[in-house]
């Protein structure tokens, strides 16, 4: 079953042409078509070199992106969007949280074991679905057993008679009408030792491992007393585990991180601040971390504890503001192994209006969403949006450009006394946002800036 998910996904996969991963992504970003286009064509190259035949393939590698634009652009979203559309491994990591190796602080080859961790989940995750129905059955099962525990006799009729009670049971279990009895149920606990860490960094840089120990230390059995609703969960993941093929999980992700994963470095600018004539202080390890990250792009074999993996048909798009440093800061080495550059443009003022209502999860939407859970309809005129977008828009232009998350801010304050009152408008079960309601709830305080730096 696993194998035949894995084709289906791979076929759905191989099916997508650039142009229709662009229009999935227009979707959801609005604009930034060349940079869209640069992650639609990387894409469908890896796709096509899993096609190619012969020792060649092996000689062909993803060609790198790096992008370049202010924040809030569409940057992550565009390569968050690509990963999902494609069901592939995906991880956003920060460059600045990296030093270089011998220096306190993470490695770089760690990015590419949280990539294993992401693309493992994903697979235990559509092989818990796999097995869900029969685990769903033996939990069932498992709480009848916990209401009604077996006779000891063996007789005939009182066999018939605890069948016949089990059943009516069993009726009222899946009417829920039982979620609030307690039954007592058996569960493994790890017995690992409480470690207080008095440190900064993480268990991870000072070498502790809680997984790996974990596996080491014995199981411990405790008895619970939960109400049904409760344990069924519990239940579930016990099922279900005995259930999973591990090893065929641990195969099919380490196979996907190594053929699909895709690693975004955001920051990649900050490694270059101060250009490359620094030769001592931070500055060497900033270089220190770009050229540790070389033979990731270039690809390499990482060890971690599921296996080896090859970095080699790993996607890495690289990002970046570029407003301290210039994309020639960074080493040479690093920059020849971030091939394709792509500049993305500083949103204008009708981009806000488009993000404002555009893309399937816009704020617009989110918020409508939000109050129709009560019974709220929630409209807003076209003069609202385009007054929000204007206030948007002249607050990045006097303050930090912050791209559409401004928006978020924005809306924010503006829903504040909606979201507050919801009970008392629901009488009219309707609320329209009109200009005149931007104005009064925002203008005073997006011409007022030192109050505009606090509150949007």
């Amino acid at each position: 079953m696993s194998e035949i998910m894995e084709t289906q996904r791979a076929e759905r996969l191989d099916a997508l042409s650039p142009k229709e991963i662009v229009a999935e992504l227009d979707k959801y970003i609005v604009g930034q078509r060349e940079a869209k286009r640069a992650v639609a064509i990387a894409l469908r190259n890896r796709i096509r070199r899993q096609r190619v035949q012969g020792p060649l393939r092996q000689e062909i590698q993803p060609k790198n992106i790096l992008m370049i634009g202010p924040t809030g652009v569409g940057k992550t979203e565009i390569s968050r969007r690509l990963a999902k559309l494609t069901s592939c491994p995906f991880l956003k990591v920060e460059a600045t949280k990296f030093t270089e190796i011998g220096y306190v602080g993470r490695d770089v080859d760690s990015m590419i074991r949280d990539l294993i961790e992401v693309s493992l989940g994903m697979a235990r995750e559509e092989e818990i679905k796999r097995v869900e129905v029969e685990a769903r059955r033996l939990v069932e099962e498992r709480i009848l057993d916990a209401l009604l525990p077996r006779p000891t006799s063996t007789a005939e009729e009182r066999e018939a008679s605890f069948e016949n009670t089990r059943e009516k049971f069993r009726e009222k279990l899946c009417a829920g009408e039982l979620e609030d009895r307690y039954i007592e149920i058996r569960a493994q606990e790890s017995s690992l030792p409480k470690i207080n860490v008095f440190s900064n960094e993480g268990l991870e840089q000072i070498g502790i491992d809680l997984s790996v120990m974990a596996d080491l230390m014995p199981q411990r059995t405790v008895t619970k007393k939960l109400k049904i609703q409760e344990a069924r969960e519990l239940l579930f993941n016990q099922e279900a585990d005995k259930l999973l093929n591990h090893e065929e999980i641990r195969r099919r992700g380490l196979q996907r991180a190594e053929e699909t994963g895709i690693i975004f470095i955001d920051e990649i600018d900050k490694l270059g601040a101060g250009g490359r004539e620094e030769r001592h202080g931070p500055g060497v390890s900033r270089q220190g971390v770009q050229r540790d990250l070389l033979p990731l792009l270039d690809g390499t074999t990482v060890r971690t504890r599921h296996g080896h993996i090859s970095t080699g048909n790993i996607l890495f798009i690289a990002a970046g503001a570029f407003t301290m440093a210039k994309p020639s800061d960074l080493i040479p080495e690093l920059q020849g192994r971030l091939p394709i550059r792509v500049e993305l443009h500083p949103l204008v003022e009708e981009d806000l209006q488009r993000i404002l209502t555009e893309p399937e999860d816009s704020l617009v939407k989110q918020y409508q969403a939000l109050l129709a859970v009560e019974n709220l309809q929630l409209e807003f005129t076209d003069a609202a949006i385009r007054e929000i977008a204007r206030i948007a828009h002249r607050l990045n232009e006097s303050m930090e450009n912050i791209g559409a998350r401004r928006l978020q801010t924005v809306m924010e304050k503006l829903m504040e006394d909606i979201s507050f009152d919801t009970v008392d408008l629901l009488e009219s079960r309707k609320f329209t946002v009109e200009a005149d309601y931007v104005n009064e709830k925002l203008v005073h305080i997006a011409e007022d800036l030192d109050l505009s730096r606090y509150i949007l």
